[in-house]
């Protein structure tokens, strides 16, 4: 997110009464708590090129130079008192800061604790002034528009804080990661790091001054190449609230928290509402306790965050923190939604992915030119096929309740579709089936090679995403009366808790009833689920609302009863699949949404490409 420079003001001190309304304390922790303030001021300057030169992880020295539009001289001693500020001047003000810095206490807190000098020059000196923080002298020199802060000797005058610094290399690493977090918001300036004389790190300015395309390209700078490969674009609008950035593909995600970047407004925080609502929407993708990877910008309305909360800046606090966290969780959610085998198949069609099959320059579809598919003599399938006609996968009888279920197929067990987008059949994303192989793989193929997919985790988030869609829609997912009610011997606790549960069952499609003191009869079950085992099904999800309140057991467990309910309703292993049931399955991963994992977090499918093979086989070589 690109920030506008505001007009320069005059450094001024604050009246008392503004004093007494901002959140002071002690900003200087570590060496990287300089470099931080500093590159705020730097930024907030209009800075088009920021530069860190450091000794000794920070400790000897820590410069800032940058090529803003310079502090006049007559304003440098002013620059180094306490509450002395552009950026603000009045409570309307802090009330909707738009600048990095607003204290005006950071230049003052540093200058205590070390051996501080200011050089700076403006567009209308002839040249540059120098500062002496300890003396106040004030000499000219030469330098280019802009502002020098050089910082030595850090806890200098308070020897006792310099023992809690870790090693340089310690200090240097926090120094870069604060840097680095400013660099991943302002692609449009250009940031370099040196340390004891050797360049360490160096981020480029985008040719774009703005844009999603900047940020990617930052992105990858300053993260790896691999997070754009390996995330998905973020671009969403809730009334006044933008979220944009990139989350990162569940595959992605790391035993540790360490690649999680959020931004308000252009600043990087530290804030539970956006952290738990990211993370809520990673939670029925996510494998185990696996920490998802992400940078997320929140553009909104100034005034309806305070960032005046911590002496740092790092925390805010939000006008109406649920409004955020609804944006932010929709915002990954409806990002991470989309199956990405379509967006694989594009791009191999455009031979972004590597494959050994020619593009066919003819086609009017500027793909991968088809290869020859052999299904074998005895089951072929249709060139001509439709997802319609594979509607019928374990069809089951009629449903008895129809307005319930208006609009589905069958009473299938795998919800309808449409054949993917801008995609002849031919280039299907997950391809045409040609194998089962131990009755739990279907076995594909498309035009960047192989594609391998577990039957049952697949067909499991299709189960679910339909089970979540018929409650959204219609409040209660429908159900199927069994012809002959499933009885089984029922613990004290499972009779109450079907007993008490009642109106929660029927809003999951089931009827459960008690069929003597000891025993309970299912009587209905999801139409979705109508030829799995129902005796099983009852017992999980009795379990499950054991541990919850009936009464508010869809608001707090929901998503978890119809994962338990679509597990035991998918089609199990060593089920032997015809070929049209195999290529139902994956038309139909195809159209749902976050069908590249189960509800567990697996993933579902693997593509392995044709150069993967001939390594394999160490062709070409």
């Amino acid at each position: 997110m690109t920030l506008a420079t505001p007009s320069r003001r005059p450094i001024r001190e604050l009246p008392d009464e503004l004093i007494s309304q901002i959140a002071a304390g002690e900003v200087v922790e570590r060496p990287a708590s300089v470099v931080r303030e500093l590159v705020d001021n730097a930024l907030d300057a209009g800075a088009t090129q920021v530069t860190v030169r450091l000794q000794a992880g920070g400790v000897r020295l820590i410069a800032v130079e940058d090529d803003g539009s310079g502090i006049p001289r007559d304003e440098l001693a002013v620059a180094l008192r306490r509450h002395a500020t552009s950026k603000i001047s009045s409570l309307q003000d802090l009330e909707a800061v738009g600048t990095m810095g607003f204290r005006g206490e950071a230049l003052a807190a540093i200058n205590s604790i070390a051996d501080m000098s200011l050089l700076s020059r403006t567009d209308g000196d002839s040249h540059a002034w120098q500062l002496d923080g300890r003396s106040g002298e004030l000499k000219p020199v030469a330098r280019s528009r802009g502002t020098t802060v050089e910082v030595r000797e850090l806890f200098y005058a308070t020897p006792a804080r310099r023992k809690f610094l870790k090693t340089d290399a310690t200090e240097l690493a926090h120094c870069i990661e604060a840097v680095r977090r400013h660099a991943l918001v302002r692609p449009d300036v250009g940031f370099a790091i040196w340390h004891d004389g050797k360049l360490v790190e160096q981020w480029r300015a985008s040719a774009h001054a703005a844009g999603q395309t900047a940020h990617d390209q930052r992105l990858a700078d300053v993260l790896g190449s691999e997070l754009l490969a390996h995330s998905v674009a973020v671009d969403y609008r809730s009334g006044v609230i933008h979220v944009t950035g990139r989350a990162g593909i569940p595959d992605a995600a790391r035993a540790r928290a360490d690649q999680q970047f959020a931004y308000v407004n252009g600043r990087y925080v530290r804030d539970k509402v956006l952290t738990h609502a990211a993370r809520s929407a990673y939670e029925d993708v996510l494998h185990g306790h696996r920490q998802p990877v992400y940078a997320l910008y929140v553009s909104m309305d100034p005034s309806r965050v305070d960032v005046n909360v911590h002496p740092t800046k790092i925390e805010v606090r939000f006008r109406d923190s649920r409004e955020v966290h609804q944006a932010v969780r929709h915002a990954v959610e409806n990002a991470l939604a989309a199956p990405r085998a379509a967006a694989a198949a594009l791009a191999a069609a455009h031979g972004i992915v590597p494959g050994s099959f020619e593009p066919d320059r003819t086609s009017a579809h500027a793909g991968w030119a088809q290869p020859a598919i052999n299904f074998g003599a005895n089951q072929p399938i249709r060139q001509d096929a439709r997802v319609s006609d594979f509607d019928a996968m374990w069809p089951s009888p009629a449903p008895v309740r129809p307005e319930l279920v208006e609009g589905l197929h069958k009473a299938d067990a795998v919800p309808a579709a449409t054949d993917p987008p801008d995609l002849p059949p031919g280039d299907w994303p997950l391809g045409r089936a040609i194998a089962q192989l131990q009755g739990i793989y279907v076995l594909a193929e498309n035009t960047q090679g192989l594609v391998i997919v577990d039957m049952h985790a697949a067909h499991e988030r299709i189960v679910y995403e339909r089970l979540k869609s018929q409650l959204d829609t219609a409040a209660a997912i429908s159900s199927q009366p069994l012809l002959i009610p499933a009885t089984f011997a029922a613990t004290p606790q499972e009779v109450a808790t079907a007993e008490a549960s009642e109106q929660t069952l029927q809003a999951l499609g089931l009827e459960i009833t008690p069929f003597s003191p000891r025993t309970l009869a299912v009587r209905a079950v999801p139409t979705s689920l109508a030829l799995g085992d129902a005796v099983e099904l009852a017992r999980s999800v009795l379990a499950e609302l054991a541990q919850h309140e009936a009464s508010t057991v869809i608001q707090r467990a929901q998503n978890e009863l119809l994962s338990t309910m679509a597990c035991h309703g998918a089609v199990r292993a060593n089920r032997k699949l015809t070929m049209d049931e195999m290529n139902g399955l994956l038309r139909q991963m195809e159209a749902t949404e976050r069908s590249d994992q189960c509800n567990h977090g697996r993933p579902t499918w693997r593509q392995v490409t044709i150069r993967e093979l001939d390594n394999l086989f160490l062709r070409g070589r």
